[in-house]
C-alpha cells in the first residue's frame, strides 16, 4: 500500500494527502491497455501497463491493485501472474477480466468481471471498493445496478426488462426498455410506472401487487401484452413474464420482461 504524505496547505496547516493507488493493467491488446489506462487516470489512479506476463512480473512490487486479462494469446493466461502475485504479495487485490465465466481460476482472484458485459463503472466501483479497504476506510458498495444488469444479461438484450416495487416504482430498466419508451435509463428509477403510463394501471397494478405479495409468477401471451405500443398499421404480440425478486430494501419487488413474439399487420 502506498504511504500517505503530509503536505503544507496554503493556509499553513497540515493536510494528509493520500498518494494515488497504482493499478497494474495486463492485456496483450494495446488498444485495451490505452483505453483502460486513460479511464483509470481520469478517476485518479496511476496505471502501470503490461502487455506480457514478463512485463507484469517486473511490476508486481510496485502496485496496489492488479487488473489482469485472462486470455493473453499464445497459450498464456493472466492467472499465472495472479498466482505469482498472490504468493509474493497476498495483500494485493486482484481483478480478473475474461470473456466467459466457465473457467475456474483456482481461487486467487478477488473479483471476476465479465468482458463485454461488465461496464467501465463496474471496474471503477471494484477499484473504489479495494481502494477503501487498502486505506482502512469503511467499504460501502451500491451493487443494485450491477446485480440487476446480470438479470438483464441472462434474459437477453432483445428483451425489455424492468424491475419495480409492488407499487410500480421503477428500480431499474434496461436499454431495450429505455429505447422503447424513448427516455434515458437514468430517468426511470424512483418514478412510478402508473403515473407515467396511466393506460397500464387497469391491467397491471393488480398483477404487480399480486406477484409481489404472493411471490407467484405471471405469464401473459395475450395480444394485449405489456408496453403494447404499436406503430401505425401494426399490432405487436408480446410474451410477458413477471416474477418476484427481493429488492435492496428487503421488500419483494417484481421483474417484468417482455419479448415481441410477432408483429401482426392490422387490416
Amino acid at each position: 500500500m502506498r504511504n500517505e504524505t503530509e503536505n503544507d496547505a496554503h493556509n499553513g496547516s497540515l493536510q494528509v494527502v493520500a498518494e494515488p493507488i497504482r493499478v497494474l493493467l495486463l492485456d496483450d491488446q494495446p488498444d485495451n491497455l490505452l483505453l483502460r489506462s486513460t479511464i483509470l487516470r481520469k478517476h485518479g489512479y496511476l496505471a502501470e501497463t503490461a502487455s506480457s506476463i514478463e512485463e507484469a512480473q517486473n511490476l508486481l512490487d510496485q502496485i496496489d491493485i492488479a487488473v489482469l486479462d485472462y486470455h493473453l494469446g499464445a497459450g498464456q493466461f493472466g492467472t499465472e501472474v495472479a498466482a505469482q502475485l498472490r504468493e509474493r504479495r497476498p495483500e494485493v487485490p486482484i481483478i480478473i477480466l475474461s470473456a466467459t465465466l466457465e473457467h475456474r481460476f483456482g481461487g486467487v482472484e478477488d473479483m471476476h468481471l465479465l468482458k463485454g458485459y461488465s461496464s467501465v463503472d463496474d471496474l471503477v466501483n471494484a477499484l473504489r471498493s479495494f481502494e477503501a479497504k487498502l486505506r482502512g476506510k469503511p467499504v460501502v458498495v451500491d451493487a443494485r445496478d450491477f446485480f440487476y444488469s446480470r438479470i438483464n444479461m441472462a434474459m437477453g438484450e432483445d428483451v425489455v426488462v424492468e424491475i419495480l416495487d409492488s407499487e410500480g416504482n421503477w428500480q431499474y430498466v434496461n436499454e431495450a426498455c429505455a429505447r422503447l419508451l424513448d427516455r434515458p435509463r437514468d430517468w426511470f428509477p424512483g418514478r412510478n410506472m402508473f403515473e407515467e403510463l396511466p393506460e397500464l394501471e387497469r391491467d397491471w397494478r393488480e398483477i404487480l401487487h399480486t406477484v409481489a405479495t404472493t411471490r407467484e409468477t405471471y405469464l401473459d401471451r395475450t395480444y394485449r401484452g405489456l408496453l403494447n405500443l404499436p406503430t401505425k398499421g401494426e399490432g405487436w404480440v408480446w410474451n410477458v413474464l413477471a416474477f418476484p425478486i427481493t429488492l435492496h430494501t428487503r421488500n419483494t419487488g417484481v421483474v417484468l420482461s417482455a419479448r415481441i413474439l410477432e408483429r401482426k399487420t392490422v387490416l
